[in-house]
């Protein structure tokens, strides 16, 4: 396998991880860890907090789709080096020798038709 592909993979993975994360910390009726935070002197209020979940939301998603289409450009990228390095070895195989046993063996003559 490519290196570059198993680096984004992992990569793909870790996104996919944290996307679960973020996601399962909001709530849709604007409880989740929002709600947590609603003493008037916190440093982040709750809609700043619900804004970073949802801007964090987003910015996973996308790397997610990026880094999902850089991994299947790489996997076809790493196909196509491997079948142009298959011909150039197959092209350049040595060609059987006299002294081989294909090559010494008698050959099985057919019946004759009457």
């Amino acid at each position: 396998m490519n290196g570059l592909y198993v680096f984004l993979v992992v990569l793909i993975l870790i996104v996919c991880l944290l996307l679960a994360v973020v996601v399962l910390v909001q709530n849709s009726k604007g409880g989740g860890l929002a709600a947590n935070f609603s003493a008037p002197n916190q440093i982040m209020g709750v809609r700043k907090t619900t804004d970073f979940l949802e801007k964090a939301t987003w910015v996973l998603a996308i790397a997610l789709l990026v880094l999902s289409l850089a991994a299947t450009a790489t996997i076809h990228a790493g196909k196509h080096e491997a079948a142009a390095t298959t011909e150039v070895n197959v092209s350049n195989a040595p060609a059987a020798n006299a002294t081989s046993p294909i090559a010494t063996a008698p050959a099985a003559e057919a019946p004759e038709a009457q």
